[in-house]
């Protein structure tokens, strides 16, 4: 963090949040520096709502708005003020900025951020919410927070996305979910307005909205589990599948942490990946399977869970491994005894990272004990029988057998 007391240069870039009450919202301080600016960016509506002040030139966003961004940049030094909706650094620019300069070159003004202002017209504490944006971004994104007596804020992407949400629960069987489409929130044209998703939001919302949803108690079992082991059936798969009580020994062998990068070589489904992602926040991986309908197979299990930020690498290990984000984990679920891949994984494997291979046969296991005994760690094996009919009677039918190689990378390597 920079020691503002100690910069020469002042901030050249202001972010100022505009609530849609436009320059009634603005305290005089506010309304010199949009005044005083060399330069002013903003959408076409914010320069709307401030159009008497700005004596500087004015100019909207363009498309792409990564172009707007570095016509700002390209004034560094200059007075730039850009208008953002509500709070800047809330799913807004602030965050993008931030990304290209140093923190005592902006300051913030923020207005009050439409989460918000949505909580104090519902009456919820914002700690308690959880927010999620579709803007630009595939509506199963909300399904892992889909959880009973939850309460969920989603930020819109246009007019349709409340009666897409809508329809998209019903489908998930979750029709009776308590909605409320707001709309305008801090203007003259704001309005609130609850529907149950079944019944579908008002026909006539408007482009700027976002959506709450509040879940009963009683919907269990439409939502995902927070634990690792999905039942079997949340997957799309041709068997080719890390089966739910050997997935979540491994998931508990590979030990996400938030915002860590997995490895998952083989990927089948994707199932390993995907509860990888779910099991804690900014948690990223990387798939790699080589049979193209297992490609796509992974991309929609992952959308359908929750993740469309998956990223599916069709090509075989360990050629496909070059060039990949370094992982703090690695999963080899296919391939183990394939010349090379033990070896190649182990190199890119972070310090301090860990390893787990999953082995059926005899082969890979042979491996799995070379591997031991040059880079340490331990196996376990890992016997699981199910219940199963054989004619009028019942008898456990056991599964193949997993041995499991588990080992942490020294931290000095």
């Amino acid at each position: 963090m920079p020691d503002l007391h100690t910069m020469a240069a002042p901030p050249w870039l202001t972010l100022i949040g505009v609530g849609e009450e436009g320059l009634d919202g603005l305290t005089g301080a506010v309304r010199s520096l949009i005044a005083q600016a060399d330069y002013v960016f903003g959408g076409a509506r914010h320069l709307a709502l401030v159009a008497p002040l700005p004596q500087g030139q004015c100019t909207a966003w363009p498309t792409p708005f990564s172009a707007g961004v570095q016509q700002v940049l390209a004034l560094r030094g200059r007075s730039v003020v850009v208008l953002a909706s509500g709070d800047p650094f809330f799913y807004g620019v602030g965050g993008v900025f931030a990304r290209s300069l140093d923190a005592h070159e902006m300051i913030c003004l923020p207005a009050p951020s439409s989460v918000a202002l949505a909580c104090a017209r519902l009456g919820w504490a914002q700690e308690q919410c959880q927010v999620v944006s579709v803007c630009g971004r595939p509506m199963e994104r909300v399904r892992p927070f889909l959880q009973p007596r939850s309460k969920l804020l989603v930020l819109s992407a246009n007019a349709q996305t409340p009666h897409e949400l809508a329809q998209w629960l019903v489908l998930l069987g979750l029709g009776q979910v308590q909605c409320c489409v707001m709309e305008a929130l801090g203007g003259r044209n704001e309005r609130c307005r609850h529907f149950i998703a079944q019944d579908g939001p008002p026909a006539d919302v408007g482009a700027l909205n976002l959506l709450a949803l509040e879940l009963p108690a009683n919907v269990a079992a439409q939502c995902l589990p927070q634990c690792s082991g999905l039942p079997d059936s949340c997957f799309e798969h041709d068997g080719q599948l890390t089966r739910q009580e050997i997935r979540a020994v491994t998931l508990s062998a590979l030990a996400p942490r938030g915002g860590e990068i997995l490895w998952d070589i083989g990927g089948g489904a994707g199932s390993v990946s995907i509860e990888w992602m779910l099991s804690a926040p900014g948690c990223r991986a990387i798939t790699i399977e080589s049979a193209p309908e297992r490609v796509a197979r992974i991309a929609r299990n992952a959308l359908a869970l929750g993740v469309p930020d998956l990223q599916v690498v069709h090509a075989r290990a360990p050629d496909g491994l070059v060039g990949l984000e370094t992982p703090d984990a690695i999963f080899v679920g296919g391939g183990g005894s394939r010349t090379g891949v033990l070896e190649q994984a182990w190199a890119a494997l972070r310090p301090g990272g860990r390893i787990v291979v999953n082995a059926v046969v005899v082969e890979t296991e042979m491996r799995l004990v070379q591997a031991m005994q040059e880079w340490g760690g331990r196996m376990v094996r890992f016997s699981v029988a199910r219940l199963d009919g054989v004619g009028s009677f019942h008898a456990f039918r056991p599964a193949m057998t997993v041995t499991q190689w588990v080992a942490e990378k020294p931290a000095s390597q």
